[in-house]
C-alpha cells in the first residue's frame, strides 16, 4: 500500500514533530493551546504531547486571541541574550498569539500564521517573549504585515492580557513587558529560538 507524502503512521508530537512552518520566520506553524473563549490555562505536555491542564485562569482577565508555540523552536540562550535584563530564556517553546476575523473555539488546531510582530516580556528574570500574528489568508487580517497596521486597541488588549494574566490582588507583579517590536525583530527572535531548539533538541 502506496502511503502519501508526508505520512504519519502514529500522530506526530506537537512540539519535536511538526515544522516550524512553511516559510519560517514569515509564515510559521502556530499550535493552539488556548482560545480567548478558555477559562482555563493549557499547556502541552512536553512528555506526551497532550494538552494538559495547567491552571484555571487566576482572574477575569481572558485571552484575547488565540494562544500557542511555534513548534521546534526553544528559549534559550539565544533568545535570553537577545531581551535587556534577562537571566535567559524560560525554556519553553516559543509563544505565538494569532489574530483571525472569525472565531475558533478549538484547541489542538495547526495553522498557518503570518508574523507580524511580538511583545518582548520578562516573567520572572526570564525571556518569554509573544510573537503577534495573524492567520494566513485571513479575509479581514491576512493582509496586514507590521504590528502597526494593527488597531492599536488590539494590540493593547494583548498586552493587558499578559500584563494582568497572573497578577492578583496584594501581589506584586511577577511580568514585565516592554514596547512592542516589529515583524524584523520577531523574525530575529523566531530565528534565534530554532537555533536554540537545535542546541537543545537537534542532532
Amino acid at each position: 500500500m502506496k502511503f502519501p507524502t508526508p505520512f504519519f503512521r502514529w500522530r506526530p508530537h506537537p512540539w519535536h514533530g511538526l515544522e516550524a512552518g512553511p516559510k519560517p520566520p514569515d509564515v510559521v506553524h502556530a499550535y493552539i493551546e488556548i482560545t480567548p473563549f478558555d477559562l482555563v490555562k493549557y499547556e502541552i505536555d512536553k512528555a506526551t504531547g497532550y494538552l494538559r491542564v495547567d491552571r484555571p485562569q487566576r482572574t477575569s482577565s481572558l485571552p484575547p486571541v488565540l494562544y500557542g508555540f511555534i513548534p521546534r523552536t526553544y528559549c534559550g540562550e539565544h533568545v535570553g541574550s537577545m531581551m535587556e535584563g534577562a537571566t535567559g530564556g524560560d525554556l519553553d517553546p516559543l509563544d505565538i498569539c494569532v489574530i483571525s476575523e472569525q472565531p475558533i473555539s478549538r484547541a489542538e488546531v495547526i495553522l498557518n500564521a503570518r508574523v507580524v510582530g511580538g511583545l518582548p516580556m520578562l516573567d520572572g528574570g526570564e525571556a518569554d517573549d509573544k510573537i503577534i500574528a495573524v492567520l494566513e489568508k485571513d479575509h479581514l487580517w491576512g493582509n496586514i504585515r507590521e504590528l502597526t497596521d494593527l488597531p492599536s486597541t488590539l494590540v493593547g488588549r494583548i498586552l493587558h492580557y499578559f500584563t494582568t494574566y497572573k497578577a492578583l490582588p496584594g501581589e506584586a507583579p511577577q511580568v514585565s513587558i516592554g514596547e512592542p517590536y516589529s515583524r524584523t525583530r520577531a523574525h530575529q527572535v523566531i530565528r534565534a529560538s530554532m537555533d536554540d531548539y537545535e542546541l537543545e533538541h537537534g542532532g
